[in-house]
C-alpha cells in the first residue's frame, strides 16, 4: 500500500470538490485521513466534506493497485498548493 502525508495548502478552504473529480479520475480506490483519525474514502465528495481539513492540517492519503504511486503523488501535490490562488 503506498501512503503520502502532505499538509493543506489552500487558505480559503479545503478544495474538496476539485479533490473528488481529481480522485475519481484516477481509478484507484484512495483513502484519505486526517492526523488521529479514521480514513474515508476520497472519492465521496460527502466523506471530504465531513472530513473537513483546513489549511495547514496534516492529511494522510493512501492506495493500493497499479499506479498508486504516481497517483499518490499527484494528489499529495495537488493538495500542497494553494488551489483557491489559481485560475
Amino acid at each position: 500500500m503506498g501512503e503520502r502525508q502532505v499538509r493543506v495548502g489552500s487558505k480559503v478552504g479545503w478544495p474538496a470538490s476539485l479533490f473528488a473529480k481529481a480522485v475519481k479520475d484516477t481509478g484507484l480506490p484512495i483513502h484519505i485521513a486526517k492526523e488521529g483519525g479514521s480514513p474515508v474514502d476520497a472519492r465521496s465528495l460527502l466523506n471530504l466534506l465531513t472530513l473537513g481539513a483546513g489549511h495547514d492540517e496534516l492529511v494522510t492519503l493512501s492506495a493500493e493497485g497499479d499506479g498508486a504511486d504516481a497517483a499518490l503523488d499527484k494528489l499529495a501535490a495537488m493538495l500542497g498548493r494553494d488551489l483557491d490562488s489559481e485560475s
